[in-house]
Parts: C-alpha cells; sequence; structure tokens
C-alpha cells in the first residue's frame, strides 16, 4: 500500500473557507476597549468549512489504537478492557464539587471510605490512602512513608533504597526523588532476587527495598519471605509496586508476603482507563505501624457519618490537591462491585493461564530468556531470528501491519532484545491464538526474506523514522511556511 501524508488543518487551509456565517453585528461596536499594550498579533487560523474539520479530526480519532479496537498486549501496562458500566458510574456525581460540604459529599466520602476498605482486604494492609494520581507519584508517597517511619525513630542513618536490576524504571527515580540513594542488586540467573547479594547489600543504611511480585520478568518470587526477612532483621522496610497485582488478586497478598507499604494501579489492575498521560490514581497503602504517616486527609467513618480527618501530626503532607482523580476511584469501585472476591481472583486466574498459553505457543519459535512458569505476563526475544538480522524493533513493527499494538519491547533491562507480552484476562483464547500466528508468520517471513520484515511497516502513513535523528534532534512543532 502506498504511503501517504495527512496534511495538518493550516495546510488543509483555503482562503475565504469558513464553517459558518454569522449575522452582521447589530449594536455599536466599543473601541479600543483593548489597551494597545494587550493586543496581540491576528491569531492566523485555518479556513475550513465544517465538513472539512468534523472529516479532519474523525479521521485522526481513527488512526488512535485502544483496548475497544484491537488487542493491547502491553507488558507491565496491564491493558485489560474497561467495562462500559464502570463508565457510566462516574456521571452520577457529575455535578460534586471537592470543597462541597462534608454533609452533602457523604456518598463520596462513603465510596472513598469503601474503597479504602476493599483495597485494604485485597492486599493485606491496614490503611489507604487515595491521593496519589498514579503508580509513580504513589511511590514517591510510599516512600515518604518509610523515610518518617526512620525519621520518627531517630535511625537517620537509614538513607539507602535497595532496588533490584529488574526493576520498573520508575522505581530508583521516585526513590532519588524522595531524597535516597540507589543501591542495584543483580538478579540471579533464574531471574529472582539474588539472596546472597541482597545480605552483602543490606545494612545500618538501608532503609528499605522495592520490589514487586511477580517482577518485571513475569516471574514469582517464591522466596519472597525470605527477602523480607532478610530487609526486616537488617532494619529496613518493604515497599511493593504494585504494576504486577493483576497476578495474584485474590490469591496471596503483599501485606502476607511480608511487604509494609505499596501503591495500587487502579487505571490497571482494576480496569479504569489510561494511556497518553492519564487518567490515573496511585493509592497507597501501608501497615499500622506505618498509618500515621499517610498523607492528610483520610476519610473515617463515626456511627454511620463519613468526614475528612485532617488532623494528622505526624503526616507527611498532602500529595495532591483536593483527594485524588475521584473519577478513576469510582470506576475502580464499580469494577470490585462487579466481580467481588471471586470474580477478582478468577480475573487473576484467567490472565496468568492467558499468559502461559501464549508463552507455550511461542517458545519453540522465538528465545525464551526464563523457561519457568510465567505469572501474568511473558518474556520471549527474537533468539535464532537474530542470525538473519532481526531485532526486536523488527518484530514490532511487523506486529503492526497485521493489526497489532505491539507488546513492550526492550524491557525489562536486562533482557536481552526483549519483548514483554502480557494478555490480560480479557482475551479469548481465539485472539490470543490469532496473535500468536501473527508472530509465527513475521518468524517465518524473517527467515525467508529478512529485509520484508526490516520494510515493516508499510500500511501506516508513517513508516519507519530515522529513530536516533527523531531522538536527538526532534522536531516537535510545526512551522509555518
Amino acid at each position: 500500500m502506498a504511503r501517504s501524508s495527512y496534511p495538518l488543518l493550516f495546510e488543509r487551509s483555503i482562503k475565504g473557507h469558513r464553517g459558518s456565517d454569522l449575522p452582521a453585528l447589530d449594536v455599536p461596536m466599543m473601541e479600543n476597549i483593548i489597551p494597545e499594550n494587550m493586543k496581540g498579533d491576528v491569531l492566523p487560523l485555518p479556513e475550513l468549512a465544517e465538513v472539512d474539520i468534523a472529516r479532519h479530526y474523525t479521521n485522526l480519532s481513527r488512526r488512535n489504537f485502544g483496548v475497544d479496537n484491537g488487542f493491547y498486549p502491553l507488558g507491565s501496562c496491564t491493558m485489560k478492557y474497561n467495562p462500559k458500566i464502570n463508565e457510566e458510574m462516574p456521571g452520577l456525581f457529575a455535578d460534586m464539587h471537592p470543597l462541597m460540604d462534608e454533609d452533602m459529599a457523604q456518598g463520596a466520602l462513603k465510596l472513598m471510605y469503601d474503597l479504602d476498605k476493599s483495597l485494604c482486604a485485597i492486599t493485606g494492609m491496614d490503611k489507604f490512602t487515595l491521593q496519589p494520581s498514579a503508580g509513580a507519584h504513589g511511590e514517591f508517597t510510599g516512600l515518604n512513608l518509610i523515610r518518617a517511619y526512620h525519621e520518627s525513630r531517630n535511625d537517620t542513618a537509614r538513607t539507602e533504597i535497595i532496588v533490584p536490576d529488574a526493576a520498573h524504571g520508575t522505581n530508583p527515580a521516585s526513590a532519588a526523588m524522595a531524597g535516597f540513594k540507589i543501591r542495584e542488586i543483580k538478579s540471579a540467573p533464574d531471574g529472582s532476587v539474588d539472596i546472597e547479594a541482597l545480605k552483602a547489600a543490606v545494612g545500618p543504611q538501608t532503609a528499605g527495598l522495592m520490589l514487586t511480585n511477580p517482577s518485571t520478568l513475569g516471574l514469582f518470587e517464591t522466596h519472597i519471605k525470605e527477602v523480607a526477612e532478610i530487609v526486616h532483621n537488617a532494619g529496613g522496610l518493604l515497599y511493593y509496586d504494585g504494576a504486577n497485582l493483576n497476578a495474584i488478586m485474590g490469591i496471596v497478598r503483599p501485606g502476607d508476603m511480608g511487604f509494609d507499604t505499596m501503591h495500587i494501579n487502579l487505571h490497571k489492575t482494576f480496569s479504569t482507563p489510561h494511556g497518553g498521560g492519564g487518567p490515573g490514581s496511585g493509592p497507597v497503602g501501608c501497615k499500622k505501624e506505618l498509618e500515621k504517616f499517610l498523607p492528610r486527609p483520610v476519610v473515617v467513618e463515626n456511627d454511620g457519618v463519613y468526614s475528612l480527618d485532617f488532623d494528622r501530626p505526624e503526616s507527611v503532607g498532602k500529595v495532591r490537591s483536593f483527594f485524588g482523580n475521584f473519577g478513576v476511584m469510582v470506576r475502580a469501585y464499580a469494577y470490585i462491585l462487579s466481580l467481588g472476591a471471586n470474580g477478582l481472583k478468577e480475573a487473576s486466574e484467567n490472565a496468568v493461564l492467558n499468559a502461559n498459553y501464549v508463552f507455550a505457543r511461542l517458545k519453540n519459535t522465538y528465545g525464551i530468556p526464563h523457561d519457568r512458569i510465567c505469572m501474568h505476563e511473558c518474556v520471549i526475544n527474537p533468539g535464532e531470528l537474530e542470525k538473519n538480522g532481526i531485532h526486536t524493533t523488527d518484530i514490532a513493527k511487523a506486529l503492526i501491519d497485521r493489526g497489532y499494538h505491539p507488546p513492550t519491547i526492550y524491557f525489562p533491562l536486562i533482557v536481552h532484545e526483549a519483548m514483554m507480552i502480557e494478555p490480560t484476562e480479557s482475551e479469548s483464547k481465539a485472539t490470543l491464538d490469532e496473535f500468536v500466528d501473527a508472530l509465527i508468520d513475521i518468524a517465518r517471513v524473517a527467515k525467508e526474506n529478512p529485509d520484508a520484515i526490516h520494510a515493516c511497516p508499510v500500511t501506516t502513513p508513517v513508516g519507519r523514522p530515522d529513530e536516533t535523528t527523531a531522538a536527538r534532534k526532534p522536531i516537535v512543532k510545526w512551522t509555518q511556511e
């Protein structure tokens, strides 16, 4: 298919075209109402008919890829389908304002209180704050809890956060933002935490360990209790990165594994829309020992009346204006109520089953960095295809031509040419088979005619840009000639 450029509205503009014809002004025009020094230049807006504008934005919208129009196997992002009933529920609160009196906001406060309790039951934590806007924001908040805990004990020498080399990139970044030094430890050959490396890393300087279980490799840390014991015996705390919670809901709880604080990505595990920068929500939960440090306010209940508790002298303070992304909370709460405890467990079981099915079907075609039962996501790489000059980016581009959003590529960083596939529980066996068949066909073509794969994508308006130049010398705005 021939490629074609897609003109911008400014490039489509034809002088004299317009979308409306307003009647002449029938009141006297006030001259010089705007001071000369405040007048700007006349905006060079494009001139188009309404139908041209409508078609322009409609066609642009068709280029967006989302879980509603295709399989979205983006590893570590849990791009599950968002039930439409969840989208309707925030409308029930559309007339509310965050400054509304508490006696007029009992429904919203009760929802936040009940959501807190539900998240505690799911994770094994004792209390949550709903303020953080996303996962990394939650990490920053949880790390501030850890810092406040050590400072309250006058244990100020604890300045290091241990981060495994398989961690999400936000982990070391969040720890640094919270004022900690980062101590990286290497993974064991099987992809798990290297126990001996952990033992060597802990000490009186250890504030905590950041970990997600299952890991970014999609593997469960079977010796997590030993990991927790090592860190706790050294005086540190455990932070759980909740990015991969979709693998264990209703099966095992981070609080029972030994974690002291954690965040949850409501926009991932609890099926609220995300991508493109938002919306998101990253509630942070903790054990009782850390509860007094949670951001203020928190919702409390007294004789069936709900209120906001600002009287928290040891709180780390507010981390967000008002109380968090409330619309995301409503969607997540609707999801939890719809599925119930058994449904949440079944969702995780199906997510793990789907990932292992994809893994099993691909293991004889692609490289397998860790040949273990995976959890909610599996990691593969090109394997023998590299001998034909095929890299992960080539496979990703070829998937686009076959109608699929590529999985996460080149992450985890510790896996050579990684492709991380997370099918979620939303997808049927038929969808997974079609996706796997596409990957197997790409491997076949790569062996027979690697140049055809190197040319991909050929069905898109933009093919392969010069990625090095695009990264180093980006052109981020259009300039009118």
